[in-house]
């Protein structure tokens, strides 16, 4: 029962299922009292006990769970205020924050950190992995506040001084054989050093989380609206780094399928096929020629042709990536798919696609000799779709499906709006998605309502707004 849960420790799970829902997951009331519920059957000395009961309640899907373990770990850190400094026999001394220069204390204290970094590294023992990272943070982590004499910790200073990947050549000497250098036992190594590496940098990053809330006045809450990153769902095209372009392209071929789905729905389900005029003579001889029953020949299913026009310009460099994957998973999905790109000269980048290529090789390859550059570099929508309608007449047809992705900005140029019209008429389907937020839609450059008038367009700044996009989508 909730009753049987002490107020402070209710007031925390209150302030945790909120940041949970601020960082984009879905959390409805009834799950938040079943993981209060959760809370008074578990042993709360047992934290990974805790973590599993939570999980096990306010997560839905696996691509929150890092989103959620974040932020379990800023709200019920392992350890607290004094707890958290690393065992006296081996704590190095906290430096000055405002030493200018590294002298032979600093290296000291470095080489010795290094020494037990580079044994963990070569073992794996992940039980000291957490004694490290706080002891790299409390030793190299302080950096001057924004105040006369304050001191904050840091994550990139941290690492930077510690240089953990720069111990990599000393490990494989230790680990591997004469004869193992360059071969399959060495790139074993490498990933497995790697991922000591990135398990030790999490391990800092959450360290230093956890001390930046305790000097908030122990508010975690504050950390987390300004440090903690969304969930996936919840990431924007536009600020994605080459970790969320990797997650991404794993969720992409699912909304891909879906997405063909809709698209390819006839708008008239309930409609017969053709009249099977044979079976349906031959069964009217039971009832004396008349024809009582009909028969009727099964549908064909209809698979459309998709056609992509997407803006590649530096503006949308993150989306315009994304774009590229999303295309990549839609063309085994429908009968034919042709890409286009352009700024302001346009290109057809259907080649880079070929069947059973690797997608990011398709990208690099596109992004090195894609021509969608003409004088100025500069966004010209009115130019790509006044060339597309030039060079691609027949590329759109009454089959088709046209997808046109951008951010509507024109640079004050010429829009297109007579072609995008003969175009979006000409399509059985056409749509426009758009990374920006709405409330960004019609200022400065932007014209969306003028392109909205002539195609729908919709915001699509992340998974979960594309999600919603393919969900929303049915016959017209």
């Amino acid at each position: 029962m909730t009753e049987d849960v002490p107020r402070t420790l209710l007031d925390r799970q209150v302030a945790f299922v909120d940041a949970l829902r601020t960082a984009g997951l879905t959390v409805s009331v009834a799950e938040g009292l079943d993981a209060v519920r959760a809370i008074g059957r578990i042993d709360l000395l047992d934290r990974e006990q805790l973590r599993g009961a939570l999980a096990a309640t306010l997560v839905k899907r696996q691509l929150q769970r890092p989103t959620f373990d974040t932020l379990f770990d800023l709200f019920w850190p392992g350890v607290t205020g004094a707890s958290a400094a690393p065992p006296s026999d081996t704590r190095a001394p906290e430096r000055d924050p405002d030493a200018a220069a590294r002298g032979p204390l600093e290296d000291a204290e470095r080489d010795r950190f290094r020494e037990d970094l580079a044994d963990y590294l070569e073992s794996g023992d992940d039980g000291r992995l957490d004694a490290l990272a706080r002891d790299a943070v409390a030793t190299f982590g302080q950096v001057p506040g924004r105040r006369r004499g304050e001191t904050t910790y840091s994550r990139l200073t941290t690492l930077q001084r510690v240089s953990p990947q720069t111990l990599m050549a000393r490990i494989l000497d230790a680990v591997l054989g004469p004869g193992d250098r360059g071969g399959l036992a060495e790139r074993r190594a490498r990933t497995m050093i790697d991922g000591r590496v990135r398990r030790f940098e999490q391990r800092v990053e959450a360290d230093v989380r956890r001390r930046l809330a305790e000097d908030a006045d122990g508010d975690p809450q504050r950390i987390a609206r300004t440090s903690v990153r969304p969930s996936l769902e919840r990431v924007s095209f536009l600020n994605a780094n080459r970790e969320d372009l990797a997650a991404l392209r794993r969720e992409i071929q699912p909304l891909a399928r879906r997405l063909a789905a809709r698209l390819t729905q006839d708008q008239h389900r309930g409609r017969r096929g053709q009249l099977d005029f044979r079976r349906t003579v031959r069964s009217s001889l039971s009832f004396g020629g008349v024809p009582m029953e009909t028969h009727h020949k099964p549908r064909r299913p209809n698979k459309t042709d998709l056609v992509v026009i997407c803006d590649l310009s530096e503006s949308v460099a993150a989306f315009a990536q994304f774009t590229l994957l999303f295309v990549y998973a839609l063309r085994e999905q429908f009968s034919r798919v042709r890409a286009f790109g352009f700024v302001d000269e346009l290109d057809e980048l259907t080649r880079f696609f070929t069947p059973g290529g690797d997608v990011l090789d398709a990208v690099t390859r596109l992004t090195r000799e894609a021509d969608v550059t003409w004088l100025l570099g500069r966004t010209d929508y009115g130019r790509a779709f006044q060339l597309f309608t030039q060079r691609f007449p027949d590329a759109v047809g009454p089959k088709s499906s046209l997808l046109v992705l951008g951010d509507a900005r024109s640079n004050y140029g010429a829009l297109g709006l007579d072609e995008l019209t003969r175009l979006a008429s000409t399509a059985k389907h056409a749509y426009w998605l758009n990374p920006e937020r709405r409330a960004m839609w019609d200022t400065g450059d932007s014209r969306a309502g003028d392109f909205d008038a002539v195609l729908p367009m919709t915001e699509c700044r992340n998974l979960a707004q594309l999600t919603e996009f393919v969900k929303d989508l049915g016959p017209r």
